[in-house]
């Protein structure tokens, strides 16, 4: 049976561009990056918890359906909007939500949204 939880599998025309978004921009390592030759990378805080496994659809094709939403947490997401407004990012500021914590929403260069969380959801 189902032992644990991998990650979310994402496909992209440009394997290193995404994942140099998420580890540049957003500051999110790269504890796997594929067979030399970026034909898969893992992105995540720690090689054994799950994590974002990107792939190369030229060549395994493009396997994701329907509307990813990737949700990553900030201790502070005033000071982490700065520093994505300071390297490029073009995206709303964070907003208060009914619950009680701030989020801020954008989406990666392949189109994925992409929620920034400071304050549980529960």
């Amino acid at each position: 049976m189902i032992s644990s939880f991998e990650g979310i599998n994402l496909y992209t025309k440009d394997t290193a561009a995404l994942a140099k978004f998420y580890a540049d921009l957003l500051g999110v390592p790269v504890p796997f990056e594929g067979f030399g030759n970026y034909d898969g990378a893992k992105i995540g805080f720690d090689k054994g918890q799950p994590g974002l496994i990107i792939w190369d659809e030229n060549k395994w094709g493009k396997h994701t359906t329907g509307v990813v939403n990737l949700v990553f947490s900030c201790s502070s997401l005033d000071e982490t909007y700065e520093q994505l407004k300071a390297g490029g990012l073009d995206c709303q500021p964070p907003a208060t939500m009914e619950y009680g914590g701030k989020e801020m929403n954008f989406r990666d260069p392949d189109g994925n949204g992409i929620t920034l969380l400071e304050g549980a959801y529960c």
